[in-house]
């Protein structure tokens, strides 16, 4: 299958790719990606080092027409987004990517296909190994763990790189130049409930929502996706309105930084409301149908009576826990003022579970303004701290202000004009890049992000372009042969 793969042009990419994606790269887990990378360095008779955190850096030296050039610094991160379709049987720990054509697309078999970033790595892999690609001194960083925190690029060494100019591989749009992001902070709520038996005159009923399109919950925020964990306690609100309702287990979504695709839900309530409730599930899946049809075209729910007999929640602490849940924001929660389109500031209400009584929410929540970053997670926190939960805040990260003025993104839109006859787009995305962290550490380091064409990041729709990896493989290379002088 993935042979296939191995001849798409340019072959010195997709081959990588290939090579990549045999190798389990989850995130926090990617030792056996960077021994990958290692072992291609010796092969290749590169220098490398490591930080303490993990982060790989393998240098080469320039071509001899290129000596008096700047050394540029190549960056992508190593570690891929882990989602599957739920009908799929897959070992992402033990298992490489099963990959295929279709038409101008690289696909997965009802997985990621990890494009985000592997096709970066890749790319840079291709550079390394050339013996024919012009290029100036290179130090290609591969950073760890962006996915879930971007701790490889928090902890970066400080002395580990010389480059003035960075080149993050990391951009989805071939036609974008991103100059800026918004910054990202974890959310976690946790409680312990205590527990009460069924009682004789109740029934459980298993309540599931699949099939959405699920999407990047920062690039793709702002398109109307349906977030399961949403939808699902809308319901149960709508049913908490007609008759008690008891929880008593969730399990929804999966990962802070994927737009969850489905949800379940154990409930209780009694026998008598059953007829009520077969009515509301069956108008409210007319009405998703219908609502979603644009975004989400093959959502569904459906529900399942159950003959085991499940302990709950008490009756008020389930109201408060469902209208915290449907209180929570999520989505697009203020746009910018200075720049068009641009989403300022969102959350993703990413992860419910409710397992023995124990809950555990994760949002993820991204602005590319502090205060309001700030605002937007003290706001969900006193929404779940009112009902008891410990609330923690992991991960903060900065994001990355544009410099519109910048010299690196000038050569680079040059190159793009010459070689497409078209100006690119200048943006900022609402999404996590590391360039805003690592630029923590590098102060003086120019930096601009660019890449190939991919839809549906961080899903099982994950899909690369190969019309357009071409365009980006002919861009990476002429931005590189124009690597200014060095600045005495």
């Amino acid at each position: 299958m993935s042979v296939e793969v191995s001849n798409v042009e340019p072959k010195e990419v997709w081959k990588n790719f290939v090579l990549l994606n045999e190798v389990p790269r989850p995130s926090k887990k990617e030792d056996r990606v960077i021994e990958f990378l290692i072992s291609f360095a010796t092969k290749n008779n590169l220098m490398y080092k490591q930080d303490e955190v993990g982060n790989l850096v393998i240098l080469k030296e320039s071509t001899h027409d290129m000596i008096t050039r700047e050394t540029v610094v190549l960056q992508s991160h190593v570690d891929m987004v882990h989602e599957k379709n739920n009908d799929v049987e897959f070992d992402f720990l033990n298992s490489g990517i099963k990959m295929y054509v279709d038409g101008d697309w690289v696909k997965a078999d009802g997985t990621t296909l990890g494009a985000d970033n592997g096709l970066g790595v890749a790319a840079i892999m291709a550079i390394l190994e050339s013996n024919e690609i012009s290029h100036p001194k290179i130090e290609a960083l591969f950073t760890i763990d962006e996915e879930t925190g971007m701790t490889g690029a928090l902890n970066l060494s400080d002395t580990i790189l010389t480059g003035k100019i960075l080149l993050n591989l990391d951009t989805e749009e071939d036609d974008e130049i991103c100059v800026g992001c918004a910054g990202g902070i974890d959310i976690t709520m946790s409680k312990n409930y205590p527990l009460q038996e069924l009682k004789e005159d109740e029934i459980n009923v298993k309540i599931l929502l699949n099939g959405l399109t699920g999407g990047h919950s920062g690039a793709e925020i702002h398109k109307g996706l349906g977030n399961s964990n949403k939808i699902l306690f809308e319901l149960i609100q709508k049913l908490n309105s007609d008759f008690d309702v008891k929880i008593c287990s969730i399990d929804g979504g999966g990962l802070r930084n994927a737009i969850p695709r489905e949800s379940s839900a154990i409930i209780s309530f009694d026998e008598d409301n059953l007829n009520s409730f077969k009515k509301i599930m069956k108008n409210t899946s007319q009405t998703l149908v219908a609502e979603f049809k644009e975004t989400d075209d093959n959502i569904n729910l459906e529900f399942e009576l159950l003959e085991n007999r499940f302990q709950t929640l008490g009756v008020t602490e389930s109201k408060e826990l469902i209208n915290a849940i449907n209180e929570c924001p999520n989505g697009v929660f203020e746009m910018s003022e200075n720049i068009d389109g641009l989403v300022e500031t969102s959350n993703n209400l990413a992860n419910i579970r409710l397992i023995e009584g124990k809950l555990k929410i994760q949002c993820l929540t991204r602005s590319s303004s502090e205060n309001s970053k700030d605002k937007l997670s003290k706001i969900i926190s006193k929404i779940f701290e009112n009902i008891g939960c410990d609330c923690k805040f992991s991960g903060g990260y900065p994001g990355w202000e544009p410099n519109l003025n910048s010299a690196t993104l000038k050569e680079v839109k040059d190159s793009y004009i010459t070689l497409f006859s078209s100006e690119p787009k200048v943006n900022v995305i609402h999404a996590g890049l590391e360039c805003g962290i690592i630029g923590s550490h590098y102060p003086e380091m120019d930096m601009i992000s660019f890449g190939p064409t991919i839809l549906g990041a961080h899903s099982p729709d994950e899909k690369a372009s190969i019309s357009s990896t071409q365009k980006f493989w002919r861009f990476f290379r002429e931005i590189l042969s124009n690597i200014p002088e060095k600045v005495n």
